[in-house]
C-alpha cells in the first residue's frame, strides 16, 4: 500500500510518516500491522474529543440517512446548519452573531479577509511575524514567514508584518487598514500566547482606526486552551473569528463568524460575491453540533487546564527549556534540533505520536485529546521524559 501511496498521492515532504491506518478509537490510532499509537497531537488539534466520539458518530449516521449535499451554501434551509449556528453563536459575544460555513481553516481566513476589505472599503492588511493562517494565496499573504511565502510571490499587495507581542509598529494600524489578523496564541509559530495588555492595545488601535480585528482560532478554538475560545481569557472580542480543526469532531469544516452588520456587505455589489458549494455540508454540520453540545455538557474545559498542569509539572529537567502554551495546546521546547529529533523518534518507537510545529525545529507539539485519562497521560509523559533524559 505504501508504494501506491507514494505513487498516486501527491506528497508534501520527502519523508511522510507513512503509517497505514486501520482504524482509530478514542486517543488511539491502529495500523494495519496491528500496532497501536497514542495520538498525542490529536490529528493536529482536530480530534479534541478523541477519534470517533460516539455522539459525533451517531449524529453522522442520522444525517447520512436523511440527505447529503442538496444545494450550494446559503440557498436552502438545512436544519444541521441552523442548529449548529444557533448553538455556536449563543456561546459567543453578542456581536458575533452570524456564521459563514466553509470547509477548512484556510477558507475561513480567505473569507475573513474578503469580508474585512468589503466592509471597510480598504485594502491594507496587518499580520504578524511567525504567524500561520493557511496555504492558499490570500492566507499565505498574511502568514508571517518568508520561507513559505517567497516561492509564491507576488502575493496580495499592501500587507505589513509586525512583531508579535511588541508595541513597536502598532501605529501602522491606521485609517487605510482594512484588518489586523492574528492568532491569540501563535500555533505553528511556536505555541506563543499573546500578552493580555498588548492584545488590548491592538484592539484599541483597531477601534481608533476603524479597522477590523480578525482572530484566527483555527487551532486554539473549541476548548483546547481551557476556554471554549482563547480570546475569552484575554477579554478582547474580535470583529471576525476564524474557526476550523476541532469544530466537527474529525469531519471537514471551517467557519468565519462576525456580525449581521458586517455580513450585510456580502449581499450586494454584487450579490453572491462570496460563495461556496460544499460549505456547511449537512453531515459535517450535524457532527459539529453534536461535538459542540458534548464539549459544553462535559468537563472538557476544566480537563484542558488539568492536562496543562500535569504536563508542566512533569516535563522538567535537563534538556528541557520550557513547556509553554495554554490548556492542551502546549509546546515542549528542547535544547537542540538533534535532541528534539531523537525524542520524537524514540516516542514513535514506543507508540507515541508526536510532531513539530511548522516554524521550529526544537519545539514538540503537545496536543492530547481532552478525553485522555490521567493514567494514560502519565504513561505518555513518562515515555517523553525518559526519551529526553536518555539523549540530553
Amino acid at each position: 500500500m505504501l508504494d501506491k501511496f507514494l505513487k498516486h498521492i501527491a506528497q508534501t515532504s520527502d519523508a511522510p510518516m507513512g503509517l497505514e491506518i486501520s482504524h482509530a478509537e478514542g486517543p488511539y490510532l491502529f495500523t494495519t500491522d496491528n500496532k497501536r499509537f497514542v495520538d498525542f497531537i490529536s490529528g493536529i488539534a482536530v480530534s479534541s474529543l478523541g477519534h470517533r466520539h460516539p455522539k459525533v458518530i451517531q449524529a453522522i449516521h442520522e444525517q447520512v440517512d436523511k440527505h447529503l449535499h442538496v444545494m450550494v451554501y446559503g440557498e436552502f434551509v438545512q436544519k444541521p446548519q441552523v442548529d449548529f449556528a444557533e448553538l455556536l453563536t449563543s456561546n459567543l459575544p453578542e456581536k458575533l452573531n452570524q456564521v459563514y460555513f466553509v470547509n477548512s481553516g484556510t477558507e475561513a481566513t480567505e473569507g475573513a479577509l474578503k469580508l474585512a476589505k468589503k466592509f471597510t472599503g480598504r485594502s491594507k492588511l496587518i499580520g504578524f511575524k511567525n504567524s500561520y493562517h493557511g496555504d492558499t494565496h490570500g492566507s499565505l499573504s498574511v502568514t508571517g514567514r518568508d520561507v513559505y511565502r517567497d516561492p509564491y510571490l507576488p502575493l496580495l499587495p499592501d500587507v505589513h508584518f509586525l512583531d508579535f507581542n511588541s508595541d513597536e509598529g502598532l501605529d501602522l494600524i491606521d485609517d487605510k487598514t482594512a484588518a489586523v489578523i492574528m492568532e491569540p496564541i501563535q500555533g505553528e509559530g511556536g505555541i506563543i500566547p499573546a500578552r493580555k495588555e498588548w492584545l488590548k492595545k491592538v484592539r484599541t488601535k483597531c477601534d481608533e482606526a476603524g479597522a477590523l480585528l480578525i482572530f484566527d482560532e483555527i487551532q486554539s478554538g473549541f476548548g483546547r486552551t481551557g476556554n471554549l475560545f482563547a480570546f475569552e481569557e484575554y477579554q478582547v472580542v474580535p470583529d471576525i473569528l476564524c474557526l476550523a480543526k476541532a469544530m466537527a469532531g474529525g469531519m471537514p469544516m471551517g467557519a468565519f463568524v462576525s456580525s449581521l452588520e458586517i455580513f450585510q456587505t456580502f449581499k450586494y455589489d454584487p450579490p453572491l460575491n462570496h460563495v461556496t458549494t460544499f460549505g456547511g455540508h449537512p453531515v459535517s454540520a450535524a457532527a459539529a453540533f453534536a461535538n459542540l453540545r458534548e464539549l459544553l455538557s462535559g468537563n472538557y474545559l476544566q480537563r484542558a487546564k488539568e492536562i496543562e498542569k500535569l504536563i508542566k509539572q512533569t516535563l522538567t529537567g535537563k534538556g528541557i527549556v520550557e513547556v509553554r502554551g495554554k490548556g492542551a495546546m502546549l509546546g515542549l521546547q528542547l535544547e537542540s534540533w538533534d535532541l528534539t529529533k531523537k525524542v520524537v523518534e524514540d516516542c514513535f518507537e514506543n507508540g507515541i505520536l508526536l510532531g513539530w510545529t511548522l516554524h521550529s525545529n526544537t519545539l514538540i507539539r503537545l496536543a492530547p485529546p481532552l478525553i485522555i485519562e490521567d493514567e494514560l497521560l502519565e504513561e505518555v509523559l513518562h515515555i517523553i521524559l525518559s526519551a529526553v533524559q536518555k539523549h540530553a
